[in-house]
């Protein structure tokens, strides 16, 4: 089954992908606690696409597609922004004190470790990013 949504770049949006996290659980039958950790995998996604993939840029589009094939979750993430793979991202030392660590790559951690598999590809002027979770 496949499911997809587009939004805005717009911070306000990530309302729009929370409820229609909430709509995957009712029709897809998803645990509590998986719609939960998606909920804050695609927020730190989304927000970073928001943030920083179109600087200063309003009305650019984000597409989100949701597919699930027996027990794996994929989640396809396409926006035609400034070019970034997360997955060339140091993970941070979190066995240092917040206040000695460098600033950011803290929510590219945690979509890591939340995930089963997270890839980058840059395609025709498209960042895609593939994250998939087996349920």
């Amino acid at each position: 089954m496949q499911k997809e949504l587009t939004i805005k770049n717009d911070i306000n949006q990530l309302q729009l992908v929370s409820e229609f996290l909430e709509l995957l659980i009712e029709e897809w039958g998803l645990d509590m606690e998986l719609i939960w950790n998606l909920n804050l995998v695609l927020e730190e996604a989304v927000s970073n696409i928001i943030f920083y993939a179109y600087p200063g840029e309003l009305d650019r589009k984000i597409d989100l597609t949701f597919v699930i094939e027996g027990k794996m979750l994929e989640i396809i993430i396409v926006d035609s922004g400034r070019a970034f793979d997360p997955t060339l991202k140091k993970d941070p030392d979190i066995s240092l004190p917040p206040e000695q660590r460098e600033i950011g790559g803290l929510g590219i951690f945690l979509v890591r470790q939340l995930m089963n598999e997270v890839i980058y590809q840059r395609l025709d002027g498209h960042n895609i990013l593939t994250m998939q979770k087996q349920i």
